[in-house]
């Protein structure tokens, strides 16, 4: 499974602080995902940062 962050991201920075593997945040002041699927181990955290979005910024792909 892979995820992606929407234009309605804030840059809050909870998806980075929740699922470091996956989320990161840019030069630009907001989140980006990895552009893989979610390591092995990581698919609960990555789902918990999506279904934390303030804004609902993150989707899968």
């Amino acid at each position: 499974m892979k995820y992606v962050v929407n234009e309605g991201c804030i840059g809050c920075g909870l998806c980075e602080g929740t699922c470091p593997a996956v989320f990161s945040m840019t030069d630009s002041g907001v989140a980006a995902a990895i552009p893989d699927d979610v390591p092995d181990g990581e698919l609960e955290n990555a789902e918990t940062a999506k279904n934390g979005c303030p804004v609902g910024a993150i989707e899968e792909a």
